[in-house]
């Protein structure tokens, strides 16, 4: 898939002649060259800068490793050094992507701040930043769409909204632009949930709605070569490049067990009484590739025998990483068991856990059928309308609707696959054959 690809100031001027670029430059003073260096419009591309225009919203839907987090982090900088903005709610999928992108990351407020302006205060404990000028903004966990019950904002952002698990944090959200211009921006990679869908929509016939898109290759010169490398390899001439690389929504894979509209059709926001909550476990393949997930899922069976998916934490890390959330993840459901795979590491699977909380029972299961195999009789169950997602869960979803075994070239389904095990551990209907077919250690 071909990509015209915008360019910067400084790219521009960085691949003049040299001898037009030192004419260009040469009659400016330190100080002014500083301040060029410091300047995002200097540096930003076209297609990230703030609209000039009036708007209402702003839709900034790109592959990954676009710029989507410093385009959104600059533009509201420049709109709070303006006093355009003066109190802004910003909201990150879990607390602590509030704090390790929208605060402290590369494209975070104190870097940005550091760099243009001066430098900003994070006050952790009042889940707030402090901008140069007094403005503050106040941070949010899409984890808990409650707490932005009341609170007001003229300017709220939300970044990736498309893995979002509750619908109810945006809406929440938009409720409380009460006072002053009445903004907001999302940031996302896009995936095909509710929200994303209908966001889409609105940009599309509302004039006041702002829609930026664009892919990977727009930012290659300010990516690492090794990432680089890696996404291309991984994704180019894959049907999840469309999404990946090139920021755009992606259909479902009509050969998929799963589809969008089945999913939506058995979506809940609440749960019966749980007679039993299992902790699916996938491990990655390989410690060394960041891609590589760790799948993690949370279900849970009620008396009827109908399944609830409650979470989805899967994680890239280290085995102690991930076994830390696992923990963590059975002890936020009260669950019953861990179930995982072993055929990668043997017991390790149960080891690192159990090194964390050796209370924790541990199952392994061993995968002597195929992903398919396994995958279907759980499909089956939600077109019977007997499996429910809590909310909604953008990256499993994804996987669920887009995996079909004869593509190669997509990475592992983790996520899925810890799906898998658990709905398999639960064993609602009594003829999924855990333990026959799939060997239970």
């Amino acid at each position: 898939m071909a990509t015209a690809v915008s360019r910067s100031i400084a790219e521009k001027l960085a691949q003049m002649p040299d001898w037009r670029r030192r004419a260009l430059l040469s009659d400016l003073a330190q100080e002014d060259a500083d301040a060029l260096m410091a300047d995002w419009r200097f540096w930003a591309r076209p297609e990230q800068m703030i609209p000039d225009e009036e708007w209402h919203g702003w839709l900034i839907m790109a592959g990954r490793g676009f710029g989507k987090n410093r385009t959104a982090a600059e533009g509201i900088v420049e709109e709070i050094r303006a006093g355009r903005v003066t109190n802004p709610g910003f909201i990150a999928r879990t607390a602590r992507d509030v704090r390790k992108v929208i605060v402290e990351g590369r494209s975070g407020f104190l870097q940005v701040c550091q760099n243009s302006w001066t430098p900003a205060h994070w006050e952790p404990s009042k889940t707030s930043i402090i901008f140069p000028n007094g403005v503050v903004g106040t941070t949010y966990s899409a984890e808990e769409p409650d707490a932005l019950r009341g609170p007001e904002h003229d300017l709220v952002w939300g970044d990736e909204v498309s893995t979002w698990q509750y619908r109810e944090t945006w809406d929440n959200a938009m409720f409380g632009l009460r006072v002053g211009l009445a903004r907001w921006i999302a940031t996302m990679t896009p995936k095909g949930v509710p929200l994303v869908r209908e966001l889409i929509r609105e940009a599309e016939r509302d004039p006041m709605i702002k829609l930026t898109g664009g892919s990977t290759y727009d930012n290659l010169s300010n990516l690492a070569q090794e990432y680089i490398k890696r996404i291309l390899r991984r994704y180019e001439n894959t049907r999840l490049a469309k999404q990946e690389i090139y920021g755009l929504l992606l259909e479902d894979n009509p050969d998929a067990l799963w589809s969008r509209a089945l999913l939506d059709a058995t979506r809940t926001l609440m749960i019966p009484q749980l007679v039993l909550v299992v902790i699916g476990v996938d491990p990655q393949g390989s410690t060394e590739n960041e891609e590589s997930e760790t799948g993690i899922v949370a279900a849970g069976l009620d008396a009827r025998g109908e399944v609830y998916v409650l979470e989805d934490a899967t994680l890239s890390g280290k085995p102690e990483e991930w076994a830390a959330e696992v923990c963590a993840c059975y002890a936020r459901h009260s669950a019953d068991i861990v179930v995982g795979e072993r055929n990668y590491g043997g017991d390790m699977v149960k080891s690192v856990i159990n090194a964390v909380n050796k209370n924790i029972p541990v199952e392994l299961v061993n995968a002597s059928r195929g992903k398919r195999v396994r995958a279907e009789p759980v499909a089956l169950l939600y077109d019977q309308k007997r499996a429910h997602h809590l909310g909604t869960f953008g990256a499993l979803e994804d996987q669920m609707c887009t995996w079909v075994p004869s593509d190669s070239k997509l990475p592992s389904p983790n996520r899925m696959d810890a799906l898998v095990w658990a709905v398999h551990r639960l064993d609602p209907t009594g003829d999924l054959h855990y333990g026959r077919d799939f060997g239970v250690a």
